[in-house]
């Protein structure tokens, strides 16, 4: 398996593009009037946008990168934080049954992407937040990540 591939819609094709170019850090391998693809070598990514006229609900819970340590996780925050983005930080928080240490960035049709670093498992699923892998809305007895 050479890439995972991810395809959302969204209704800026001009303001995501704008958004995803600054997140990934490299410009779009392919741009036409309703579509464009990101080709990322690491990690191995597929990643599309397909223009629409409505984007209703959001269909993801979230779209996520794992790094290999906290190192990493605070250089990218930096990185996006001097693009102008928001970064909500979580550190030393117990979500989806591990330990992690992250932080959050919502794109322009309200997905939400998570860069973290998993310290560790744990038996606990944090519950009724809107900064894990459940939302508020969610009935949290029966959600995994």
């Amino acid at each position: 398996m050479k890439f995972v591939h991810v395809g959302i819609n969204v209704v800026s094709l001009e303001k995501s593009i704008d958004f995803y170019q600054k997140v990934f850090g490299v410009k779009p391998v392919k741009v036409k009037t309703d579509y464009a693809k990101f080709l990322l070598e690491t990690p191995g990514l597929n990643f599309t946008l397909n223009a629409c006229d409505d984007v209703k609900g959001n269909q993801v819970n979230h779209f996520g990168f794992q790094v290999d340590g906290l190192d990493e996780v605070l250089s990218h925050k930096e990185r996006l934080e001097k693009e102008g983005f928001f970064a909500r930080e979580e550190m030393d928080t117990t979500c989806c049954y591990a330990v992690q240490d992250k932080f959050w960035i919502t794109d322009p049709d309200g997905n939400e992407w998570e860069f973290f670093f998993t310290k560790s498992d744990s038996d606990f699923q944090k519950q009724n937040s809107s900064s894990c892998c459940v939302t508020p809305s969610e009935n949290t007895t029966n959600s995994s990540c």
